[in-house]
Protein backbone atom coordinates (compact mmCIF):
# COMPACT_ATOMS: atom_id res chain seq x y z
CA UNK A 1 0.00 0.00 0.00
CA UNK A 2 1.59 3.61 -0.84
CA UNK A 3 0.70 6.65 0.74
CA UNK A 4 0.27 10.04 -1.24
CA UNK A 5 -0.57 13.71 0.72
CA UNK A 6 -1.48 16.58 -0.64
CA UNK A 7 0.63 19.82 -0.72
CA UNK A 8 -2.49 21.31 1.42
CA UNK A 9 -2.62 18.09 3.90
CA UNK A 10 1.31 18.56 4.25
CA UNK A 11 1.19 22.65 5.34
CA UNK A 12 -1.48 21.99 8.51
CA UNK A 13 0.20 19.02 9.17
CA UNK A 14 3.07 20.73 9.52
CA UNK A 15 1.84 23.50 11.31
CA UNK A 16 0.00 21.15 14.18
CA UNK A 17 1.85 20.87 17.92
CA UNK A 18 3.87 17.92 18.47
CA UNK A 19 1.09 15.82 20.52
CA UNK A 20 -1.67 17.07 17.49
CA UNK A 21 0.97 15.84 15.33
CA UNK A 22 1.52 12.36 16.39
CA UNK A 23 -2.01 11.87 16.49
CA UNK A 24 -2.86 12.77 13.18
CA UNK A 25 -0.03 11.27 12.10
CA UNK A 26 -0.76 8.27 13.48
CA UNK A 27 -4.39 8.21 12.58
CA UNK A 28 -2.99 8.85 8.82
CA UNK A 29 -0.43 5.67 8.81
CA UNK A 30 -3.00 3.47 9.88
CA UNK A 31 -5.04 3.92 7.03
CA UNK A 32 -2.24 1.54 5.21
CA UNK A 33 -3.34 -1.04 7.08
CA UNK A 34 -7.14 -0.39 6.92
CA UNK A 35 -8.11 2.38 4.39
CA UNK A 36 -11.63 1.89 5.30
CA UNK A 37 -11.93 1.60 9.18
CA UNK A 38 -15.16 0.86 10.84
CA UNK A 39 -15.48 4.88 12.15
CA UNK A 40 -14.81 6.20 8.59
CA UNK A 41 -17.96 7.92 6.68
CA UNK A 42 -18.35 8.72 3.19
CA UNK A 43 -18.36 12.90 3.56
CA UNK A 44 -21.31 14.85 2.22
CA UNK A 45 -21.36 14.75 -1.62
CA UNK A 46 -18.56 12.41 -1.54
CA UNK A 47 -17.47 9.36 -3.94
CA UNK A 48 -17.53 6.09 -2.64
CA UNK A 49 -13.84 5.78 -2.65
CA UNK A 50 -13.87 9.21 -1.00
CA UNK A 51 -13.94 8.73 2.99
CA UNK A 52 -13.31 11.05 5.96
CA UNK A 53 -11.98 9.90 9.73
CA UNK A 54 -12.11 12.06 12.80
CA UNK A 55 -9.12 12.36 14.84
CA UNK A 56 -9.60 14.33 18.03
CA UNK A 57 -10.46 17.98 16.81
CA UNK A 58 -9.09 17.32 13.20
CA UNK A 59 -11.25 16.27 10.55
CA UNK A 60 -9.32 14.16 7.83
CA UNK A 61 -10.61 13.87 4.01
CA UNK A 62 -9.09 10.77 1.63
CA UNK A 63 -9.66 8.46 -1.22
CA UNK A 64 -8.58 5.24 -1.72
CA UNK A 65 -7.34 3.34 -4.79
CA UNK A 66 -6.49 -0.54 -5.17
CA UNK A 67 -2.71 0.42 -3.17
CA UNK A 68 -3.14 3.97 -2.84
CA UNK A 69 -4.44 5.81 0.01
CA UNK A 70 -4.32 9.82 -0.21
CA UNK A 71 -4.81 12.48 2.01
CA UNK A 72 -6.72 15.00 0.17
CA UNK A 73 -6.99 17.34 3.31
CA UNK A 74 -6.66 17.65 7.23
CA UNK A 75 -8.74 20.84 8.55
CA UNK A 76 -10.54 20.88 12.09
CA UNK A 77 -13.88 19.68 12.59
CA UNK A 78 -15.70 22.25 14.17
CA UNK A 79 -17.32 24.34 10.80
CA UNK A 80 -17.49 23.66 7.24
CA UNK A 81 -14.33 25.00 6.20
CA UNK A 82 -12.87 21.70 5.39
CA UNK A 83 -15.65 20.80 3.30
CA UNK A 84 -16.15 24.23 1.44
CA UNK A 85 -12.23 23.76 0.70
CA UNK A 86 -12.87 20.53 -0.37
CA UNK A 87 -15.39 21.59 -2.60
CA UNK A 88 -13.09 24.07 -4.40
CA UNK A 89 -10.95 21.15 -4.61
CA UNK A 90 -13.01 19.37 -6.23
CA UNK A 91 -13.85 21.85 -9.03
Amino acid sequence: MQLRISRQALKFLSDLDAKQYKQVGSAILSLLGNPVPQDSLIPRGGRERERRIDVGEYRIIYATQIEVVEVILIGKRNGDEIYKLWERLRK
